[in-house]
């Protein structure tokens, strides 16, 4: 592909898909530096890899892939310096369940619901953690099992366990 066209393409591929990106970057990083520096990252790796695209797998799927596969790259050697923790942010994760509240008592409860599943996602390792990330943002399991590499069964039986633990969890609280 020449320049020009790799970079139009580039270009309307970051700005299509800038809320994969940043929400996979505020899964990954508490630090506003931090996520920004994980978002250039991203930014670079989607570059690199822009020509080797396969066209038979959807596009948010081989961005899903690059993008975890980059954060948690990145969190591995942020966690080796022991500079980074993993934290979340409200405002980029959708969560389909959670609609926005008309009056404050329900925003409340639903605040508090949202919190609480931002909690459970702190206590997750970064595949368990990504792999819910994924079931929250309404992909199949075939594309679950596409962007992490693992078979359909698995991530059925993976999501099947998160929401046992889950369940629980609401449970005791």
């Amino acid at each position: 592909m020449n320049s020009p066209d790799k970079d139009i393409r580039f270009l309307k591929i970051i700005s299509d898909h800038k809320k994969l990106i940043y929400k996979i970057c505020y899964a990954y990083c508490k630090d506003p530096d931090d996520r920004k520096d994980l978002e250039q990252e991203i930014i670079i790796q989607i570059w690199r890899s822009l020509d080797k695209y396969d066209e038979k797998f959807k596009l948010s799927t081989w961005l899903y892939r690059i993008s975890l596969n980059t954060a948690i790259s990145f969190y591995r050697k942020a966690a080796t310096e022991d500079k980074y923790r993993e934290q979340y942010s409200k405002e980029i994760i959708s969560l389909q369940e959670i609609n926005p509240a008309e009056n404050s008592s329900e925003k409340g409860n639903k605040d508090e619901r949202i919190d609480f599943i931002y909690e459970f996602l702190e206590e997750l390792d970064k595949v368990n953690k990504a792999l819910l990330l994924l079931y929250l943002d309404c992909n199949t399991y075939k594309e679950i099992s596409l962007i992490l590499g693992i078979s359909e069964t698995n991530v059925a039986t993976k999501i099947s366990r998160l929401k046992t633990k889950l369940r629980e969890k609401f449970k005791n609280n």
